[in-house]
């Protein structure tokens, strides 16, 4: 018998599709910042500031990602409807169940029943994703106070300075949160599609409840 399961609360689905469209953002200014690939227009002022505006919208939407980090991290440890989330990692470290998983990504086996909603290949991934974002976030707060050395830039800057110097100094520390942007741009075209087949050849609605929250799960009556 189908029963419809109610897998993700509103929002646990609501920052997933902020940190989303944040990462594109960035990931688009991102490249303009350190490449500038769009021409201002040519009128009768003396600059046009674009460079400028893209890194605004870096700074505010960079800003929106930590926000919802943070509160995906609150969420995932004390929100009570995402204790299914929590559940994943009895999953992760049970040997059985990468068995079954991986018999199910070859075709030869079913998709396994696990006690959270994530399977250990999504668990790891989704962990290796949070840590990025970690590495990302602090990185760019980083470059953020070396732009703006008063406010909110200067209180971080004691902060964050020993952080910047363990990585190697102001250059490394740009190519470090360069590389955790790549990171995002390949998981994303994979996610997309592990998203979609699941949804597609698991036939339990994977792909839909990231929408509605509900997931479809057959059980035996």
């Amino acid at each position: 018998m189908i029963k419809v399961h109610y897998e993700f609360s509103s929002w646990t689905r609501i920052t997933h599709w902020i940190r989303a469209i944040s990462i594109v953002v960035l990931t688009v200014s991102g490249f303009y910042i350190a490449y500038p690939f769009v021409e201002p227009a040519h009128t009768g002022e003396p600059v046009n500031f674009l460079n400028a505006l893209f890194r605004s919208w870096h700074e505010i939407v960079g800003f929106l990602l930590i926000a919802v980090t943070m509160g995906k991290f609150y969420l995932f440890i004390f929100d009570r409807q995402s204790r299914v989330e929590r559940a994943s990692f009895f999953d992760f470290i049970n040997p059985v169940v990468w068995i079954k998983q991986l018999k199910y990504y070859m075709l030869i086996g079913k998709h396994p029943h696990g006690k959270g909603v994530y399977n250990p290949l999504q668990f790891i991934a989704y962990l290796g994703v949070y840590v990025t974002l970690v590495v990302i976030s602090l990185t760019g707060l980083v470059l953020y106070m070396h732009n703006f050395h008063g406010g909110f830039g200067g209180m971080l800057y004691d902060m964050l300075r020993p952080l910047e110097v363990m990585m190697g100094g102001l250059s490394m520390v740009r190519e470090i949160h360069h590389i955790a942007m790549w990171v995002f741009i390949l998981f994303l075209p994979v996610h997309i599609y592990m998203a979609v087949f699941n949804s597609v050849y698991g036939k339990t609605g994977a792909m839909d409840s990231i929408f509605s929250g509900n997931r479809w799960v057959e059980e035996k009556e």
